[in-house]
């Protein structure tokens, strides 16, 4: 008889909704996904909640019939959208549940997509907004950009996201650009910048619905209008269509994707830096990393973890193994001839 390892499930999940009372919703939260060993990250604020997490197919699902139904969201979470893929091996270490300003930061208050947001398009109707747009913007920072985007989409070269507003001051006007169509990761980030356009008097502004994700599992790559890889948050570091893990790694010391042509380049130490970051670290950094990967490579050779909540254990146990190995030293001590 064989046996068959099941795939894990991964939620990539927002939902803007008025929440005052999210600092109560932590606990219940964390404890629901600690019970039902899901693993990943989830942000709250008092717009609402993001983030991405992964589980067993039915803890998953626990957790999404939780958010929709359960009472002490008083519904507030219904209608939340929700994208699932899978992964071969866990895409996150351990939980964590976050309180936070924004679900995601752009330091514009005036965008609230839960009064005032886009024209969604969805997946299959996402081609024909491509051709018709004025522009199309990429709502992502540079370093997701460089692995893939849709043809012809304009790249704003943002290091983080609060710079989007400085793109829009300095290169676009309302009365130029009639028509703009925006896209991110999984919906989010371009259903907050659709808001903020609006406030800035940009009057046609579409988004991508469930973003790059959904468009890569609905599309054929027969009749997609993406190109490359699409950068995740979690350790796949990318996918491809139909939503299959992509071939690119992450630099420990810069959090780049990096292709398997990168991780050849003669500047690429493991642990310690890539092509793009050589040269970025301070000394006192570089030998932080330097004795990171030292641990790190001592912990393989002991065939133990060195990150994750796995690692917590094991450090635990090395505690408490040296803690009795003191504890009966003394004893021994204690009972030595002679010793009043």
């Amino acid at each position: 008889m064989t046996h068959t390892t099941e795939k894990l499930k991964v939620a990539a999940l927002y939902k803007f909704a008025s929440l005052p009372d999210y600092q109560d919703l932590r606990e219940p939260l964390l404890d629901f996904c600690s019970a039902h060993q899901i693993t990943g990250t989830l942000l709250l604020a008092e717009e609402g909640i993001n983030g991405t997490v992964a589980g067993s197919p039915q803890n998953i699902d626990a957790l999404a019939a939780y958010l929709y139904g359960g009472n002490i969201f008083s519904g507030r979470f219904r209608g939340i959208d929700i994208k699932y893929s899978e992964a071969e091996n866990p895409p996150f270490m351990r939980l964590k549940v976050r309180l936070k300003k924004e679900i995601v930061t752009l330091r514009a208050p005036e965008a609230n997509p839960s009064k005032i947001v886009g024209t969604y398009v969805e997946s299959r109707d996402w081609n024909d907004i491509l051709e018709q747009a004025d522009i199309v913007l990429d709502t992502r920072n540079d370093y997701e950009v460089a692995i893939g985007t849709f043809k012809n989409a304009v790249d704003p070269k943002t290091d983080k996201f609060t710079e989007f507003k400085d793109y829009v001051a300095k290169n676009l006007d309302p009365k130029k650009q009639k028509k703009v169509a925006m896209f991110c990761t999984g919906g989010i980030r371009c259903e907050k910048a659709s808001a903020y356009m609006l406030t800035q008097g940009f009057e046609e502004v579409y988004h991508l619905k469930g973003g790059i994700l959904r468009y890569l599992e609905e599309v054929s790559e027969q009749d997609s209008q993406w190109e490359g890889d699409c950068f995740v948050f979690d350790d796949r570091v990318s996918i491809k269509h139909g939503l299959k893990t992509g071939d690119y790694r992450l630099c420990f010391a810069c959090r780049r994707p990096l292709s398997p042509k990168d991780l050849e380049h003669c500047d690429f130490i493991e642990g310690i830096q890539c092509h793009q970051c050589k040269g970025e670290k301070s000394e006192k950094a570089l030998a932080a990393l330097k004795m990171r990967q030292k641990q790190v490579r001592l912990a393989q050779k002991r065939g133990m973890a060195h990150l994750g909540d796995q690692a917590d254990k094991d450090a635990r146990k090395r505690h408490l193994a040296k803690k009795r190995a003191t504890e009966d030293s003394r004893k021994g001590q204690d009972i030595r001839p002679g010793k009043d």
